[in-house]
């Protein structure tokens, strides 16, 4: 009587990266992990439960990007009225309403379809979260809910919210090309406002360019490993900078306070850094890139900031 075959860690880790690209961190399931590797669900976590963390730590990605920008209002905190409340009001809302639609999604989900399915059902039902057609959960899940009009109604969502989503984030982003050249950081023509409506419009085009040379760099799926890989970099450095600031500067005012310092600001740092130490291990190829980039910063400021002095000296 033959040995059963059991799959290797590598071998799920590869299946998991495989259905990532495949359909996109956004989508990327325990089910759809099972089903590409050959295992049941319950089957997979009892088997790699030691290797859970890291399984974990590649599907984050999709649910960080759920939430990420979180913080991008803060760009236009010189636009804000009353920043001091209105600046952690609106973080906290955004940021807690996000949280709240996406378990209320997935509770919606396992409520509506059984985790587990037939490959070959007939039915949305049948085949369950598992086997949902295209692994698209939420299209399948709306389509049992209301029928043919679910798709549609899931198809207006998505739309809502990505130009929403692209409202946001261009008003934001332009923000920060546009204080690096009033910084003496970036270059001054990006400084200048609209003749008519004052705004960022140098900016503006600045962050289209860049965003059509993302866009045609990569798929969806490996932008967002750059993108999550790059942010949570950021993210851990500016929440070292609050320890940094805590040291040199005790008595220095502070109208925002940061709820459960030391501890949870520290916690946030260790599970960010397992992350993106997990996705340079099992995704170089487009995690690594993202972290030179980064790195060249570095260098690229010094040199910004050696010329600015200059002009500042010669003027």
């Amino acid at each position: 009587m033959g040995r059963k075959k059991i799959t290797p860690d590598g071998d799920v880790l590869a299946a998991t990266l495989r259905v990532v690209a495949r359909v996109g961190p956004g989508r990327l399931t325990l089910a759809a992990v099972a089903k590409e590797a050959g295992l049941a669900p319950a089957t997979l976590l009892q088997r790699f439960g030691s290797k859970r963390g890291l399984l974990l730590a590649v599907a984050q990605v999709g649910t960080l990007f759920s939430a990420d920008a979180w913080n991008n209002v803060t760009f236009t905190a010189g636009e804000v009225k009353n920043p001091n409340r209105n600046l952690p009001l609106s973080l906290a809302l955004g940021t807690g309403v996000v949280i709240t639609l996406y378990i209320a999604c997935n509770f919606v989900y396992l409520n509506v379809l059984p985790l587990d399915g037939i490959a070959n059902g007939a039915t949305i039902l049948e085949r369950g979260i598992k086997y949902a057609a295209e692994d698209r959960v939420g299209t399948a899940v709306m389509t049992q809910m209301f029928g043919s009009a679910g798709g549609l109604l899931m198809a207006f969502a998505v739309l809502l919210s990505s130009f929403g989503c692209d409202n946001g984030l261009i008003l934001a982003g332009a923000r920060v090309y546009y204080a690096m050249a009033k910084d003496g950081l970036f270059f001054r023509s990006v400084a200048k406002l609209h003749p008519t409506y004052k705004t960022p419009a140098v900016s503006l085009m600045v962050q289209m360019v860049w965003t059509c040379a993302l866009c045609v760099s990569g798929s969806y799926g490996q932008l967002l490993d750059y993108i999550i890989f790059a942010a949570l970099l950021f993210y851990m450095l500016t929440i070292f900078g609050l320890f940094v600031l805590r040291y040199k500067h005790p008595e220095a005012e502070r109208p925002y306070r940061a709820i459960g310092y030391p501890v949870l600001p520290a916690v946030y740092i260790v599970m960010a850094l397992f992350i993106d130490v997990v996705l340079l291990r099992y995704k170089p190829q487009f995690t690594w890139p993202g972290l030179i980039i980064v790195l060249s910063g570095i260098p690229v400021y010094f040199l910004w900031s050696r010329r600015s002095s200059d002009s500042l000296t010669s003027a």
